[in-house]
């Protein structure tokens, strides 16, 4: 997971054999012990793999179908009170053409972050359940010095506390925008494994726990732990690394991201956003730019011929790709 030395000690699960009768015995290998019933890698499928959004390509993403509540029932659009950070759209005209640069390879980082906050906002919002776990409950852990107010647990923070939680994360780390979709993944297989939702009391710490995680498995010159304990000055490298370490546990070590569902959340998002009016920046079409987009689109099109010339595919030419060595025909032209 990058330039990352783990901080988790852990030993090998229980191997399995069948006996002749075809009863299953477990043991572990010579030098090893097992702990708990952490899974071996091979046998790490989930029981609800079939339900689970941050495993399973074609699954609803839990933020996208929390979004949609509203008083406990189901509603067709947001509109929700949440920081308005909606432009003017640009439309294009005859002399400009505008386009959106966001993609699913390179996401705006910007909007991405917004979108991930407001994710986490209709997680915290529409939550189902109050169960917390203990690593993540910011009274017994607190980020600060500060005293923690005695109602924290009570008043849901607005979409812009959590967006400027999440930006100053990111910038200081100096993060990229497939990290905080990754973020998104991570936080919500953490609610399909450890049964725990997001709540205002312990939100911060499991975004905290998610974002530094994405950091190591995405980037390859990761963030260490002591560089976030200068950004939350407060924060001990201890209280970071145990972080760390039950948050991979509760993932089972489960850290993969199948493409499939990274594109999945991508486009989840940017549903989320179009359905607040968080619309994408659109900008204008520059000469250098157009002429990538032709190079590109020329690549790409050198390919699909390439592919029906192999599979003896007959694809019809424009006038355009007609060799030189092409006899011409010529037509009598009349001016008057």
């Amino acid at each position: 997971m990058g330039n990352w030395t783990s901080c988790c000690s852990y030993s090998s699960p229980l191997s399995r054999r069948k006996d002749a009768n075809g009863a299953i015995n477990e043991f572990t290998q010579e030098g090893e012990e097992s702990v708990g019933n952490l899974q071996h890698i091979s046998e790490r499928e989930h029981d609800d793999w079939n339900t689970d959004p941050s495993v399973h390509p074609k699954v609803a993403t839990i933020f996208l179908e929390r979004s949609k509540v509203e008083n406990g029932l189901t509603r067709k659009q947001s509109q929700s009170q949440i920081v308005d950070f909606r432009s003017l759209k640009k439309s294009s005209s005859c002399s400009t053409i505008y386009l959106d640069d966001s993609t699913v390879s390179q996401p705006n980082l910007k909007n991405t972050v917004k979108c991930v906050a407001l994710a986490i906002y209709y997680h915290i919002k529409n939550r189902t359940s109050e169960k917390q776990i203990e690593i993540f409950d910011e009274k017994l852990h607190p980020l600060t010095r500060d005293r923690v107010p005695d109602n924290y647990d009570v008043h849901s923070p607005e979409h812009r506390h959590i967006y400027k939680f999440v930006r100053t994360l990111f910038n200081a780390a100096q993060l990229t925008a497939e990290c905080a979709i990754i973020t998104l993944v991570y936080l919500e297989r953490l609610l399909t494994y450890a049964e725990v939702d997001i709540t205002p009391a312990n939100w911060k710490r499991i975004v905290l726990g998610a974002i530094l995680l994405a950091s190591k498995v995405w980037d390859d010159q990761a963030v260490w732990n002591v560089d976030y304990c200068q950004i939350l000055k407060d924060i001990t490298v201890e209280d970071m690394n145990e972080l760390e370490r039950q948050f991979l546990e509760m993932l089972q070590f489960n850290i993969n991201v199948p493409s499939s569902v990274y594109a999945k959340y991508y486009f989840d998002l940017r549903s989320l956003a179009e359905d607040n009016e968080l619309t994408f920046p659109a900008e204008p079409l520059s000469k250098e730019r157009a002429k990538k987009l032709e190079a590109m689109s020329r690549v790409f099109e050198d390919k699909i011929t390439a592919e029906f010339l192999k599979n003896g595919i007959k694809k019809w030419s424009s006038l355009d790709n007609v060799s030189s060595n092409t006899v011409a025909r010529k037509s009598v032209a009349i001016l008057s």
